[in-house]
């Protein structure tokens, strides 16, 4: 893989393409706004989502898909699960067709319930999809701090080929067969970060973070495994690994959300001043329904759901989980 095109100049696309450029030929950058593609181009800063981190200039940015994607032999879909398929929809002619896709993307869309790897599938056609997951905030990446990833896909092949151009002496690749799971747990790991943020806000301390994070990956692999992915998955980086990094960072968009929620602000308020995208918040109104449909109990994320989108107290969230009637600690 020499030439390599990412959809999506936000933090992790950006940070991406500078891990990708030290080892392929060539690495563009395609984003919609032509305004914005021109000044990131001239100024070589992503001042939006990683202020202070220069673009190497044979990192090429532009807003013509299909100069940014002549030749690719990689794609990559760095574009918020909101987004993704409205991208792909927009891209997906000038696209090289049965090129592999490299999917960093976190969410799962509202509705359809489909994660990333789908959307790419129903709108590209068949091909190779790999999933990128762990804890891997943008902002250190592109700064190269160490970090480890995990990246699946199935059969292997294509996993071990992006493992073995991301690999560094400042990022750690490991590869995994269950792709499925890897998915699901970057993207679930979103909704506890959310609830981790609110405890925050509260201010009920580090017992109370400690039990809601415990608890709360208990629910998030039944889910996972409910829908077929293997529990081990949620114990290693794609889950307790993202956990961490997503419930304790600064970084923590999801936690920084939860936070303010948790000392009293609204959903919209947040959202009207903020950037970037929380993915844990759609995120979050999907996984209840879907939840609820196949009859798996996720009590903190249906307490979550309802204190961001039913104008539920978030205290009166946290009584309500205190005292539900006791339990077993792994009965289902």
């Amino acid at each position: 893989m020499r030439r390599v095109v990412i959809l999506g100049a936000g933090g992790m696309g950006t940070a991406i393409a500078l891990l990708l450029e030290r080892s392929v030929e060539s690495v563009s950058i395609w984003l919609r706004d032509p305004g914005r593609a021109e000044r990131l181009a001239a100024t070589r800063l992503n001042e939006r989502h990683l202020p202070g981190v220069p673009i190497p200039d044979r990192v090429r940015v532009t807003a013509d898909a299909g100069h940014a994607a002549r030749g690719a032999d990689l794609i990559v879909a760095a574009t918020p699960t909101a987004f993704l398929r409205t991208t792909l929809e927009a891209t997906a002619s000038a696209l090289p067709a049965g090129a592999p896709v490299l999917s960093v993307v976190k969410g799962i869309e509202n509705g359809t319930f489909a994660r990333p790897s789908q959307i790419i599938g129903q709108v590209l056609g068949e091909r190779e999809i790999a999933v990128l997951s762990g804890p891997s905030h943008a902002e250190e990446l592109a700064r190269g701090q160490p970090a480890s990833v995990l990246v699946s896909a199935p059969g292997g092949r294509l996993a071990e080929q992006v493992r073995d151009l991301l690999n560094h002496e400042s990022l750690r690749v490991y590869t995994s067969s269950d792709p499925l799971g890897v998915e699901l747990a970057g993207a679930l790991k979103n909704v506890l970060g959310l609830a981790a943020g609110v405890c925050d806000g509260l201010g009920l301390g580090d017992n109370a973070k400690a039990a809601l994070l415990t608890r709360g990956l208990v629910e998030i692999t039944r889910l996972g495994v409910d829908l077929g992915a293997r529990p081990e998955t949620f114990q290693g980086l794609a889950g307790v690994g993202d956990v961490v990094a997503t419930c304790y960072s600064r970084h923590g968009r999801n936690r920084m959300v939860g936070e303010r929620i948790g000392r009293g602000e609204s959903l919209d308020q947040v959202l009207a001043g903020m950037v970037d995208v929380a993915e844990g918040i759609a995120t979050t109104r999907s996984i209840v329904p879907l939840a609820q449909k196949r009859a798996v109990s996720m009590p903190i994320t249906t307490q979550l759901h309802q204190v961001l989108f039913e104008g539920k107290p978030p205290r009166a969230a946290v009584i309500d989980l205190m005292v539900r009637a006791p339990k077993v600690e792994w009965d289902p």
